[in-house]
């Protein structure tokens, strides 16, 4: 018998690591089917049919095109539409990704249909309840039956809150991801070369969360830091169009003049420039991981991070939005040779892991 699950997802991330999923699904025709929802969370213009062509996966089938208010009124809207979905798909499980509105609205959707949940990135914690991702993922894994971890850390992180059942380390799909994409990206992007970069020959930067965007002090400190790394260097900057609204609205565009300020990229673009960049500069998640993988040193400009183990390697360095310390953090790196020592996102094989534990499970 035909098992089916509804993946939800409403975020850029959130479509590339199901992409990998999504292609070991494949693997298995009348074993699994598969329905993609897209909720609208993060509309982005790139978010085309070329972005799917990148990624080799189909269109969802859903798209809710719930897209901007506050976290009640989207998680709201996104719980009413998906709840629709459910009824009528009926699936077998309800396959959600990360800490976005969309993961939450998908586990409430599901756990109050009496639908089973599998949480892919469970387990993760960056022990700040301000921040709303991760009072996401903490009421997400509450109600998961399967507890898709990505590390060690993230089984511990469970554990200490009682949650033992249904609990696996699987390995970080992303890892699966930048494994399968790293040569493709080299040799179709063209990035480097319209931006007359050289390998190695340029610092990659993005700016998006909350924390930092939403706070003149911060977001000025940053970019100061930025603008003073340009001087030695050129800083790639992919601007959010949320980040770029906020630089306006607080008159510093002054500090942009210097770097190379770009629209968002292709998924393939931006993975080339991460492999061939000197250093990477980083409030994103999914960024200090993949610099991680390519063996680029980073420097994290949050107050804390899920991904630990990128900090206990010395890989990267939790900076805040100091300018002193982002220079001091950005000097150091400069000198850092050392190879990546042990594993511990696994092996590249998540999601097959993953589909072993759905079907056994199923």
């Amino acid at each position: 018998m035909t098992r089916k699950i509804v993946t939800i997802v409403g975020a850029r991330p959130q479509f590339i690591k199901a992409a990998a999923v999504s292609r070991e699904i494949l693997k298995h025709p009348g074993e699994i089917e598969e329905v993609m929802v897209h909720t609208g969370q993060h509309y982005d213009p790139n978010m085309s049919q070329v972005f799917f062509d990148e990624l080799e996966i189909p269109a969802p089938k859903y798209n809710l095109e719930v897209s901007g208010g506050g976290h009640g009124a989207m998680t709201g809207r996104m719980l009413e539409g998906i709840e629709k979905i459910l009824l009528e798909e009926k699936p077998d499980w309800v396959l959600i990704y990360g800490d976005t509105n969309s993961t939450l609205a998908g586990a409430l959707a599901a756990s109050k249909l009496h639908i089973p949940v599998a949480h892919v990135e469970a387990g993760l914690r960056s022990f700040n309840m301000r921040m709303p991702e991760e009072v996401n993922r903490i009421l997400s894994d509450r109600v998961s039956t399967l507890l898709l971890c990505p590390t060690d850390v993230a089984v511990e992180n469970l554990a200490r809150e009682g949650i033992v059942a249904g609990v696996h380390n699987v390995g970080d799909v992303m890892y699966d991801v930048a494994l399968y994409y790293r040569d493709r990206a080299r040799s179709e992007s063209r990035i480097l070369q319209s931006l007359g970069l050289q390998e190695g020959g340029f610092v990659l930067t993005t700016c998006h969360r909350a924390e930092n965007t939403d706070s003149r002090e911060r977001l000025t400190s940053i970019l100061s830091a930025l603008s003073q790394i340009a001087t030695e260097l050129p800083v790639v900057l992919p601007l959010h169009p949320r980040t770029r609204k906020l630089v306006a609205d607080y008159g510093l565009e002054s500090y942009l003049q210097g770097l190379t300020v770009v629209e968002p990229l292709s998924f393939l673009d931006m993975v080339a420039l991460e492999q061939s960049a000197k250093v990477i500069l980083t409030d994103s998640g999914g960024v200090q991981k993949e610099a991680f993988f390519y063996q680029v040193p980073c420097i994290t400009m949050r107050d804390e991070t899920e991904w630990v183990e990128t900090i206990e390697l010395g890989w990267n360095r939790l900076v805040g939005a100091n300018r002193e310390q982002i220079l001091e953090a950005y000097s150091q790196a400069l000198e850092c040779r050392t190879e990546v020592q042990g594993a511990p996102y696994g092996t590249g094989v998540a999601s097959r892991v993953i589909l072993e534990e759905l079907l056994k499970e199923g």
